[in-house]
């Protein structure tokens, strides 16, 4: 067989191919060249090591062995790439002491229960590792068992870290967006509802008190119309800065949007500590903002509520917080008040008659009295004012005064005001079908419903559904619209254009600036009562009655006077030039057939 074997040569895939002839023929037999089961093993292995090594110099995780006291067996190279670390001098180190000290407890009692108990999943946690320039990075940790190994005598720990320093950081920008007002960086809403929540909780344990300061800058709309929202902007972002100025380290500071600021005053020893730490506010609020080579002079109204006293739950805190605020408000400003038991009653009173406010407006408790419009020259009628009156079934009539500011705050006064419109309108369609001349019919509006985005929307259906024409309607605002005349100039534009005339209330009393009345869209102006009642015997109230006068004439806008009351208020207004009035002179308001009868009177329609 031996000198039958002619050649063997080496193929590709490890064969051997031998040739061999027989008798003349030749033959080739293919063998495959085989390698012992042991061989290859260590192959594998070499190649699955050198698998490893690459993956472990190239990965940015950092890899370690540890035993479970931490004493390090290894590290990866990316010790060295990411934490600057000399390799051969960390595997003698302890991890556990290169951990932020807060978070060592956290992670030894993670690793022993971990390791007492048989889990499969691999225990996963948070904490900061040291750089070796001595600061602290952020690293998500996975730690495993390590079964069967053969190279140490110790049980050993995998512990695969990686930087999540970046996944921080945003996590921390969404955190100061939800949780913090991006002008002042102070807490917001959200952030000081749930701080408040948690000391609330732990002042009842602790039987400790707080107070709660409801901060609002007097006259803030001035600097805004003075200086523009940038120099308002600069204003409240300087009045953070001095309200954190005087609260102690454990207080907490928070705006709650435009000029309004909260303050939680926490583990006061009594009501006189609150005052002191209030009265450092309105002194330090006595100094000018400066803010560039400007110099803004602003003031601020406080109202207090003191917890336990008043307040279970933090909504009800700051709610007789801002109650004790309205009350400060409406007395002078510049100032602070505490809330008290007489408060307290009266917001009961004011939550139960809004309660029945809502009820009055589901079950249409209200009526309108008309008061006559008077051409003071002609004693001619020429139109009238609907006023609202409520009719409670058990409290009887209720006046306007007592629930009209009320149902304003509320945004009561937006379905009210839709009522109040469409009963106008049918009304005056009604008199009109009953052969009575035409008359102007004149609602009041307010700001809160100028704001209503679809205050139009609902106006032109009202007339549409009435079938009133627009010419005979009228809208009285108050002079408050001016306050803030970009935002209400364009609706008053959209009334405009329906027909609608549009008269300025209570005129000379409010915001009104001679530069832009003739630019709004306003047919008439009315000069307030104050300056009539007694403008037969005050040089000063006849003094501006005529300037009024002569601003319209010269504009070309009417002029009304209201609350005439005397034949003397009638003498000197004709003097003046005004041919238009109404008051308790001619008549008070009037029921619809008291009204009628007062049209069938000796006055003539104009």
């Amino acid at each position: 067989m031996e000198n039958m074997i002619n050649s063997i040569h080496e193929i590709s895939n490890g064969r051997n191919v031998v040739e061999v002839n027989d008798k003349g023929k030749s033959y080739q037999y293919m063998s495959k060249r085989t390698k012992s089961t042991k061989q290859r093993q260590v192959e594998n292995e070499i190649k699955r090591n050198e698998i490893h090594r690459i993956i472990a110099e190239n990965s940015t995780d950092l890899f370690s062995l540890i035993d479970r006291n931490g004493l390090i067996h290894y590290v990866s190279p990316s010790f060295q790439t990411l934490l600057d670390y000399d390799l051969s001098s960390i595997e003698k180190d302890n991890l556990f002491e290169k951990i932020h000290p807060d978070d060592q407890d956290t992670i030894r009692r993670g690793i022993m229960n971990y390791s007492c108990r048989t889990l499969k999943n691999s225990l996963q946690i948070e904490f900061r590792l040291l750089h070796k320039q001595g600061y602290y990075i952020d690293v998500e940790a996975n730690i495993d068992n390590i079964k069967e190994q053969s190279f140490s005598k110790d049980d050993l720990l995998v512990v695969v870290m990686r930087d999540i320093r970046d996944r921080k950081e945003a996590e921390q920008a969404v955190y100061q967006l939800a949780f913090h007002d991006s002008l002042t960086n102070l807490p917001n809403r959200r952030s000081f509802m749930n701080q408040l929540r948690n000391e609330m909780l732990n002042s009842k344990l602790s039987r400790s008190k707080m107070s709660i300061l409801f901060i609002d800058l007097d006259n803030f709309k001035s600097i805004n119309d003075q200086w523009g929202h940038d120099g308002g902007d600069l204003v409240l972002i300087e009045t953070a800065k001095m309200i954190q100025s005087v609260i102690r380290p454990k207080d907490v500071a928070a705006r709650l949007g435009g000029d309004e600021f909260i303050v939680m005053l926490k583990d006061v020893q009594d009501e006189q500590d609150t005052i002191a730490i209030v009265q450092r506010f309105l002194k330090k609020f006595q100094n000018p903002i400066k803010v560039g080579d400007q110099a803004y002079t602003i003031t601020c109204s406080i109202g207090v509520a003191n917890y336990p006293e008043y307040g279970e739950s933090p909504e009800e805190l700051i709610k007789n917080a801002d109650t004790a605020l309205y009350y400060i408000k409406e007395r002078g400003k510049n100032d602070f008040m505490i809330f008290n038991q007489t408060m307290a009653n009266q917001s009961l009173e004011r939550r139960l008659l809004e309660s029945a406010l809502r009820k009055g407006i589901k079950e249409q408790q209200f009526y309108l009295e008309y008061q006559p419009k008077i051409n003071i020259s002609t004693n001619e009628l020429y139109g009238m004012e609907a006023l609202v009156r409520w009719n409670h079934p058990d409290l009887g009539i209720i006046p306007p005064g007592k629930f009209i500011s009320l149902a304003e705050e509320t945004g009561l006064i937006i379905p009210l005001g839709e009522w109040i419109l469409r009963e106008s309108c049918r009304q005056t369609v009604a008199w009109h079908a009953e052969g009575y001349p035409p008359l102007v019919v004149s609602v009041n509006v307010s700001v809160r419903q100028l704001e209503d985005s679809k205050f139009i929307e609902k106006v032109e259906a009202i007339i549409n559904e009435t079938g009133l024409n627009p010419k005979w309607l009228e809208f009285e605002v108050t002079e408050s619209v001016l306050a803030d005349i970009k935002s209400t100039v364009s609706v008053l534009k959209e009334i405009q254009k329906l027909g609608i005339q549009i008269s300025i209330d209570d005129f000379g009393t409010g915001y009104s600036s001679l530069s832009y009345i003739k630019e709004l869209p306003i047919n008439t102006l009315k000069l307030d009562q104050s300056f009539v009642k007694d403008i037969h015997m005050n040089e000063e109230s006849k003094a501006i009655a005529k300037a009024i006068i002569n601003l319209a004439n010269s504009i070309g806008l009417n002029v009304i006077a209201e609350g005439i009351e005397l034949q003397e208020h009638v003498d000197e207004l004709n003097k003046d030039g005004y041919s238009l009035g109404q008051g308790y002179y001619y008549s008070r308001p009037l029921k619809v057939e008291a009204f009628k009868d007062f049209m069938n009177s000796s006055f003539t329609v104009s």
